[in-house]
């Protein structure tokens, strides 16, 4: 089954806590700290497999969960790293933030690899803060907390050329003549449910890739048939080849603006790329007089194929080849949103940004991403620990700024889980 879209979740692991230890061995009875470090959480990796074509296996792997990190054990040992999960995923797989849609990766070249959520640090073990001012130190750090994402999977294929047209406009016919695909062929409409894609010999050296994609209808941009859910498969797609029946049964002038009016209004400029129009199935019944009348109201150029008899064949081979050796790949049209890119300025960012939310009455909260990860950081399981919070939330400026919101004693403030008192 051909699957070209999932919303999976991954969840990379925790970094392992620091350790609080002394060394103790026979003479060396005060041989000082010796809490070794925790290990590196595990970190979830996609990477490009070109043997895979399909993102069936995540119809029902919804989620990937990293291991955490080992904890940091006695004398001076580091606590064991935990093994990244490394997912498989198609050539030409997209991957987006679901809440914003905001572009992660576009893996189109195999083994190309990228850190959808990364692994949580390490914290530092009680040896890492011995000093000469402390050389007793009874503080660790905890592990950082891993990522939590859901994730947006879209498979857009890698092909040079792209096969569009009414349903039964001889597409599948077409691919089945010039490469060794074998689509369904037959005479209904929808043939063809899923994108299939050849590979097309120009000579003995050279070849390119050509993608058969389901028919389009009237109203395909908007969701209807089957044409919005392969029309992405065209954004990679250097060059477009319509396919416009000329038998018996069909509207040649009406068919070709059905489709063009489609790519317009899918929008990412697909009606401005490079474009063949070919007029097939030139074997039946009238079909000169239905290409002269085409060519004679839309004044465009055409190339006559029959994929029964073979009819022109080489020479649309020869054409796309030559459209292709001059033609860019494009560039993946992203939304407007996905495009920006936040820039840190450490100049800027000289105090660490947070913000205190009144809840209700005598009750506040401290808020932000740097001050909560530094939280996170601090083992407040012993005293040395907790009075080194105190002091990051003295320096800080946090009761300065407890004070303006018009907290007043007795109060109770909380940063994550921690809950304290405040005293003017």
């Amino acid at each position: 089954m051909f699957i070209d879209r999932a919303v999976i979740e991954v969840r990379s692991g925790k970094g392992g806590d620091g350790m609080i230890a002394f060394l103790h061995e026979k003479y060396m009875p005060k041989g000082g700290p010796s809490g070794g470090n925790g290990g590196r959480g595990a970190s979830i990796i996609f990477r490009a497999n070109k043997s895979i074509n399909t993102l069936y296996n995540f119809r029902h792997s919804k989620v990937f969960i990293g291991s955490d990190g080992g904890k940091g054990l006695t004398k001076n040992k580091y606590g064991r790293g935990a093994d990244d999960v490394i997912v498989d995923v198609p050539l030409g797989t997209v991957i987006y933030l679901e809440k914003d849609h905001t572009l992660l990766a576009d893996l189109s070249k195999d083994g190309q690899m990228i850190t959808v959520a990364k692994g949580g640090r390490g914290g530092r073990g009680n040896a890492a803060f011995k000093s000469d001012r402390n050389r007793v130190p009874k503080i660790a750090e905890n592990g950082l907390p891993g990522e939590t994402k859901r994730l947006i999977l879209e498979l857009k294929l890698l092909a040079d050329a792209g096969l569009v047209g009414l349903p039964n406009a001889g597409k599948s016919t077409l691919l089945s003549v010039v490469s060794n695909a074998n689509p369904e062929i037959a005479d209904y409409p929808f043939t063809t449910i899923e994108p299939n894609l050849g590979v097309v010999n120009v000579n003995k050296y050279e070849t390119f890739v050509m993608a058969d994609l389901p028919g389009l209808i009237e109203g395909a941009s908007e969701g209807k048939g089957l044409g919005l859910s392969f029309l992405r498969h065209l954004e990679r797609c250097r060059v477009i080849v319509h396919l416009v029946s000329m038998d018996e049964n069909s509207n040649p002038i009406k068919d070709f603006k059905i489709i063009q009016n489609e790519l317009k209004s899918y929008g990412l400029g697909l009606d401005k790329r490079p474009l063949i129009i070919v007029a097939s199935k030139m074997d039946s019944e009238g079909a000169h007089e239905k290409l002269n009348e085409f060519k004679k109201k839309l004044k465009v150029d055409v190339i006559e194929i029959s994929s029964i008899t073979h009819e022109g064949i080489d020479k649309l081979i020869k054409k796309i080849f030559e459209v292709l050796s001059v033609t860019e790949p494009f560039a993946l049209v992203m939304d407007e949103s996905s495009s920006k890119t936040k820039i840190y300025d450490a100049h800027k960012e000289d105090k660490p940004i947070y913000n205190i939310v009144k809840e209700k009455d005598h009750i506040y909260r401290i808020q932000g991403e740097s001050i909560e990860r530094t939280y996170g950081l601090i083992n407040i399981s012993t005293d040395e620990g907790m009075m080194r919070l105190i002091n990051y939330l003295r320096k800080i400026g946090v009761e300065e700024a407890l004070r303006e919101k018009g907290a007043q004693s007795g109060d109770s403030v909380f940063l994550c889980d921690f809950e304290f008192e405040y005293l003017e």
